[in-house]
């Protein structure tokens, strides 16, 4: 046996502990730059108590960047030249938000030690950050990103603790990761009553995002023992809490249940691997603009009916986890009750079914198949060729 693991440095986790920004940034450094999202930052209740935590410790403090979404080359581009001139000694990055703005600030963050703007070829910026992106550029991060202390506001991506960012282009259409062991975030602080203020619709896709994460590592042909048994641990809360989140958005232990699950699944991917439901996830958030969570909702319950025969040893062993009176069932049966019951969580949470749901036309099938590779899908436990991959996606209908 050999394997990797891969871990931010510092994990804090509870609620409240979002006030010990400033004590945790100034392990690192003294200057924050934040980087955040408008509703997760500029206009969140919890600003200024992040703001007076950083002033309490002495730590110089701006805002460089606003995530708008799932982030762009242009956009990571343009927060790269935004960043402050001169001497970048004990700046630290500071991502406030969701996935998306935590992926934005690790791209800047390792670009802004292994890039010179000023010696871009003819200044461009997005050129240099395509050629850092896997399978479409040539280049590496080799130097150590500025240090990145991830504050997350939803529960879902994990992105608090994966080494890659991904970063798409709409005008090339794709959408790939810039990836290093070395963007691992070098500090975590989860704090659940900082997702208080997300709504509904973001709760529920961000919810079955890490779900999704949790079980396509868990059963993915390069899974690893430690993020294996991670998953066993925080799976079944999760599937138990969401329901109560939904229902009871000021339920505060579900919030903890889901944040903390939202983490593990970023160990687990960045540690194992995904799945075809991350594969084809990709492609539809390009084609469609489909958010990254919903488009792992849709595919999920597919994903795992089409691999259902191939891991059926490991679905019968998360459906022991999750119903501990199941323990002496026969396999097939139980992997059988896990699909059904992810299905049943799936329609419940109110997620699209189909995919004409999200906007996509049926003659662009065969593109969607082609264009859903990648890392994720290397890891499905069932080798899918692209004549196949059409056929299951055109009984999505």
């Amino acid at each position: 046996m050999h394997y990797d693991l891969a871990l931010p440095p510092v994990v804090r986790f509870g609620a409240g502990r979002a006030a010990e920004v400033g004590e945790v940034v100034g392990l690192l450094g003294r200057r924050a730059w934040l980087i955040g999202g408008r509703r997760s930052l500029l206009e969140s209740a919890a600003r200024k108590a992040l703001e007076a935590s950083l002033a309490a410790a002495g730590i110089e403090q701006r805002v460089v960047a606003v995530s708008a979404g799932e982030p762009t080359v242009a956009e990571v581009a343009a927060a790269l030249a935004a960043l402050p001139a001169g001497d970048r000694d004990g700046a630290v990055i500071v991502a406030v938000g969701g996935g998306s703005a935590i992926d934005l600030a690790k791209a800047v963050a390792a670009l802004a030690t292994n890039v010179d703007p000023a010696a871009a070829p003819g200044h461009d910026l997005a050129a240099v950050v395509t050629d850092h992106l896997e399978g479409v550029g040539t280049r590496s991060i080799t130097r150590w990103p500025l240090p990145v202390v991830a504050l997350p506001t939803t529960a879902g991506t994990g992105a608090e603790a994966t080494r890659n960012a991904v970063i798409s282009c709409p005008r090339r259409r794709f959408k790939k990761s810039m990836r290093s062991p070395l963007m691992v975030p070098r500090a975590v602080i989860i704090d659940p009553a900082l997702g208080a203020d997300c709504d509904m619709a973001t709760t529920a896709a961000a919810g079955l995002d890490a779900i999704t994460q949790l079980i396509e590592s868990f059963i993915c042909r390069f899974a690893r023992p430690v993020p294996r048994a991670l998953v066993l641990q925080a799976l079944p809360g999760a599937i138990a809490a969401l329901p109560r989140l939904l229902a009871s958005p000021a339920d505060l232990d579900a919030r903890a249940v889901m944040s903390h699950a939202a983490f593990i699944s970023g160990v687990a991917l960045t540690n194992s691997g995904l799945g075809m439901a991350h594969g084809v996830a990709a492609a539809l958030g390009i084609e469609c603009g489909t958010p990254h969570g919903v488009a792992c909702a849709l595919m999920l319950p597919v994903a795992m009916r089409v691999n259902a025969v191939a891991a059926e040893r490991d679905l019968a062993m998360l459906e022991r986890a999750v119903d501990p009176e199941a323990i002496g069932g026969d396999d097939a049966a139980l992997a059988a009750a896990f699909v059904r019951r992810i299905e049943r969580l799936c329609r419940e949470t109110g997620v699209p079914q189909r995919l004409a749901e999200v906007g996509l036309a049926r003659d662009r099938i065969p593109w969607l198949a082609e264009n859903s590779g990648g890392a994720s899908m290397r890891g499905n436990p069932v080798d899918l060729d692209q004549p196949r991959l059409e056929r299951i996606l055109g009984e999505m209908f």
